[in-house]
């Protein structure tokens, strides 16, 4: 008999280690090195052996049958003084009895309604077992041996074993998957009608539609990336389930289906259910990637027609300013020159009595002049603070 229990293990090796040290010292044994990654202890009449895996650990007790039926643990290392190192994913009992007796007759404490019954092996081994758990939570699996070398019965045991525990690690997807659908339906729903808004032609909120539509992206990204490790994990196991199955080499027996048959057509749709979640989160995602970048085209002709307004109303206003800057120029020109020639005549009154030329005609003939030279002067002056500076007409 072949006992083993696989377990996730969330906290990596650190829970398998503290069960190993328990189990060696209560052997007597030294315990594992922490690198090691499989372990092999006598326990009882038979042999327990551990093995490291990716994300799981699994615990294979083999050994003759117990002499209790009423429960397949009694005495053996999984009993009550066994911590599990995590959550069991999978329990599996296999049993090689000697093909003495007719085949059906050894199948009959099976489940008919999911019985699986084939030869294997050529011939020499057939296989038994109805994916159902019995009242141990193990999974049961029956070989009848009809004259295996050890060789071949070791690597049929294990094939076995395997099919059952990749089967339910491959199933973990599905339930990943079936929570996903509705979140992913509804931002299919949202994509279509945030698209529709913008094929109608209003973009006058184009900034509020690419912020929800960036939004969408964001939380379906999250969700992709929450799930593709588990969906690849997922056609991992599948694909290792498959090539064992094909190792099998199954011939089936009349009446009966074979484990190949039974568990394609109970997982293939699991499978193609995960391939499925990830197909519509890829394509959505690029959907969404093209409305968000036709948003953002849209949003960026907005703000570059803004700016030409911008622009086009600094223009204006500079010209405004130039335009004023010459009036006050001007006037600057016209109250400088009347001061000046004010201080003209004042300086006429100083003249002699009995000058050629009166007060009145000194001031007339320098008005020309100030206003000439000051128009000049004040002209320098805004020339030099224009240096470096471009003309804005």
């Amino acid at each position: 008999m072949l006992l083993q229990l696989a377990f996730i293990s969330e906290a990596g090796s650190t829970h398998d280690r503290a069960v190993l040290d328990d189990l060696s010292r209560r052997q007597g044994v030294a315990p594992p090195a922490p690198e090691a990654r499989h372990l092999a202890l006598p326990w009882g009449r038979g042999t327990l052996r551990w093995e490291r895996h990716t994300e799981f650990s699994t615990y294979l007790w083999e050994g003759p049958p117990s002499p209790d039926e009423k429960s397949a643990l009694n005495g053996l290392p999984f009993g009550k003084g066994f911590t599990a190192p995590g959550r069991v994913i999978s329990g599996v009992r296999l049993d090689f009895v000697v093909g003495k007796e007719p085949l059906e007759d050894q199948v009959a404490g099976f489940d008919a309604a999911s019985l699986c019954f084939s030869m294997v092996e050529g011939g020499l081994a057939a296989v038994a077992t109805d994916f159902r758990q019995d009242g141990d939570g193990l999974t049961r699996i029956l070989v009848i041996d009809r004259g295996l070398a050890p060789a071949r019965a070791g690597a049929l045991a294990q094939r076995l074993i395997e099919i059952e525990t990749y089967r339910t690690l491959a199933m973990l997807g599905l339930p990943l998957a079936q929570s996903l659908s509705p979140r992913i339906r509804r931002i299919e729903e949202r994509h279509a009608e945030l698209t529709g808004e913008m094929r109608d032609g209003d973009r006058r909120n184009s900034e509020a539609l690419l912020a929800e539509l960036t939004g969408l992206a964001a939380e379906l990204e999250a969700d992709a990336a929450a799930s593709l490790y588990r969906f690849g994990a997922s056609r991992a196991y599948h694909g290792i389930v498959e090539e064992r199955l094909d190792a099998l080499g199954e011939a089936a027996v009349p009446g009966y289906e074979t484990l190949a048959a039974f568990l394609r057509r109970r997982v293939a749709p699991a499978m193609r259910t995960c391939r499925s979640i990830e197909e519509r989160q890829a394509a959505l995602s690029e959907k969404l990637g093209r409305a968000a970048m036709l948003l953002r085209t849209w949003v960026d002709v907005e703000v570059e027609r803004q700016n030409r307004d911008l622009l086009a109303s600094m223009n204006r206003r500079a010209r405004l300013q130039l335009r004023l800057q010459q009036t006050v120029e001007g006037l600057s020109v016209a109250a400088v020159s009347y001061y000046v020639v004010g201080l003209i005549g004042y300086l006429a009154y100083g003249l002699p009595d009995g000058w050629p030329v009166s007060r009145g005609t000194v001031m007339a003939a320098g008005v020309l002049p100030v206003v000439l030279v000051t128009w000049l002067f004040i002209r320098r002056i805004r020339r030099r603070h224009d240096d470096g500076e471009p003309n804005v007409r």
